[in-house]
């Protein structure tokens, strides 16, 4: 979410549909006593608002300031349950926990063979998509109901209970054994990033060859594959194994094609294997295959057999239009790239409740990079500002760098000069503070110290030399990720050509297709 600080009743009100809403306010009128209730008022008054503030509910007198907090947990849980009533949020989770409540009321009724019944057919359909939690919980209240009270078919059942029970105990075993490392794997890249030495990609290596040796793909079930091949591109991107990463994103959605039924019980599971699939292609530079992956990903969500809610809307909003981004750069078509910024801007708006902060600056990361390859500086320095200015956000220390570095090259490419000494100032000693430069970056950092003192007539001697020294990380393992965020090369040399950035990329993603087909 966008604001931690949002109060999370109003936040939920703010994502219900309209549908929802007049749904909620005919269960609640569902008794006459409920019609002017309390908490139905708070709801309305809630919907009306633009901005939480609780002093208008105050104000409203619609309940005192000490009886706030209990009225809106009320009305909290009251939504959760007309929420849990709708069609459209039923899925395979929710209709196994209803059948296991409605068998536990039988139960408790003392109908044994009613409840029976019903969890048998819960357990079947539990096994057929892969819900082996859950098939393990039925099978335990089978096995206390058969071994508490006499249903006359314990001698025709003990073999199947004990052997369904420790073939599911053994699969949640491997489940969480794999989870485990899955999270592990997660946390060293989101905290540690790529691997920036020798030393760090051999610790990781040793610590995945230990953890994985444990597991044969043949005895694992649809789910424990996934979390299989999500553990391999996890340590792919942390080696910066780039094709590696592509093999085992395209198992992980080929297993979903396998097995189709699938992507609606797993939809987030689909949409984050495909957005690595499509990102690896993007790090391999492969256009024509990340197209049609891309294609293939848009035509998938956007069919009617597609799940539908406010999350999934939020996750295909981003990865479509951060692919989309990254399509545009590969091919080298920077106009259509900014046609479709209107699309995004508003996507943000309508999904800001639902997408962190990390990820919208990191979409006007990218628009900013689209308007200053068309040479629209000042439409980039308005989104570089907007994410030096947020400071609720903790994006990746490098992603800040050249946010920084892109706003000093777009004050001077504007010839905004008037407080450029400050921006390259300020610019520097962001670089000088950071944590575990690159050489990339100690290089930047080396050339700006010196850019103050520079004459007009030294310019491009001075960019010809700061490129040479850059030009030689461009295939280092350890610094190459770097031009991914900030494509500095292609500036470099479009300035010391004196050709347009624009032409210089559009001529290398020529090239690369060229070679790729």
């Amino acid at each position: 979410m966008t604001n931690d600080l949002k109060d999370n009743l109003f936040v939920l009100i703010k994502s219900l549909t309209k549908s929802e809403k007049r749904q909620f306010k005919l269960y609640v009128g569902r008794m006459e006593s409920n019609e002017d209730s309390k908490f139905l008022k708070l709801f309305n008054q809630l919907d009306k608002m633009n901005i939480y503030k609780e002093d208008i509910l105050i104000e409203k007198k619609i309940v005192s300031k000490v009886q706030l907090s209990n009225l809106k947990a009320h009305l909290y849980k009251q939504i959760l349950i007309s929420l849990r009533l709708n069609p459209q949020h039923k899925n395979v989770k929710l209709h196994i926990r209803s059948q296991i409540d409605f068998a536990t009321i039988l139960y408790q009724k003392g109908l044994y063979k009613q409840s029976l019944k019903i969890l048998d057919k819960a357990k079947s359909f539990a096994l057929k998509y892969d819900e082996n939690t859950s098939a393990y919980e039925i099978v335990e209240f089978e096995k206390l109901i058969e071994s508490l009270y006499v249903t006359r078919s314990l001698s025709n059942r003990t073999n199947e209970l004990v052997s369904q029970t420790n073939y599911l105990k053994e699969q949640n075993d491997i489940n969480s054994n794999l989870s485990n490392i899955s999270l592990q794997l997660y946390e060293k890249l989101i905290k540690a990033g790529y691997a920036k030495s020798d030393y760090e990609s051999k610790e990781i290596q040793n610590f995945f060859s230990q953890k994985i040796q444990n597991f044969k793909l043949e005895s694992l079930g649809f789910r424990e594959k996934l979390i299989y091949y999500q553990i391999w591109v996890w340590y792919s991107l942390l080696v910066q194994d780039f094709l590696s990463s592509y093999k085992y994103a395209s198992k992980w959605i080929d297993t979903f094609n396998k097995n189709p039924e699938m992507i609606k019980v797993h939809p987030v599971f689909y949409l984050k294997g495909y957005n690595f699939l499509l990102e690896a292609l993007a790090l391999i530079k492969h256009p024509s295959e990340f197209k049609n992956r891309l294609s293939d990903l848009i035509n998938s969500v956007e069919s009617s057999s597609f799940p539908v809610n406010q999350n999934l809307n939020a996750l295909i909003f981003m990865y479509k239009y951060n692919n989309l981004f990254n399509l545009h750069v590969l091919e080298g078509n920077f106009r259509d790239s900014i046609k479709i910024v209107p699309e995004v801007l508003n996507g943000i708006e309508d999904n800001k409740n639902f997408i962190d902060h990390h990820h919208i600056m990191l979409l006007y990361y990218k628009i900013a990079c689209m308007y200053f390859t068309v040479d629209d500086f000042d439409n980039c320095i308005k989104y570089l500002s907007m994410i030096m200015k947020n400071k609720n956000i903790k994006m990746r220390e490098d992603l800040q760098c050249f946010t920084r570095v892109l706003n000093l090259i777009a004050h001077w490419e504007a010839g905004i000069d008037f407080n450029l000494d400050k921006i390259i100032k300020d610019t520097y000693n962001y670089l000088y503070k950071m944590n575990d430069l690159h050489e990339v970056q100690k290089t930047i950092l080396k050339y700006l110290k010196g850019l103050e003192n520079i004459y007009p007539g030294e310019i491009k001697g001075f960019l010809r030399n700061l490129y040479n020294e850059l030009k030689l990380y461009e295939d280092d393992p350890y610094e190459k990720r770097a031009f991914l965020y900030l494509d500095i090369l292609s500036w470099l040399e479009s300035k010391i050509s004196s050709r347009p950035v624009q032409e210089i990329i559009k001529e290398k993603a020529l090239i690369i297709n060229k070679r790729v087909r």
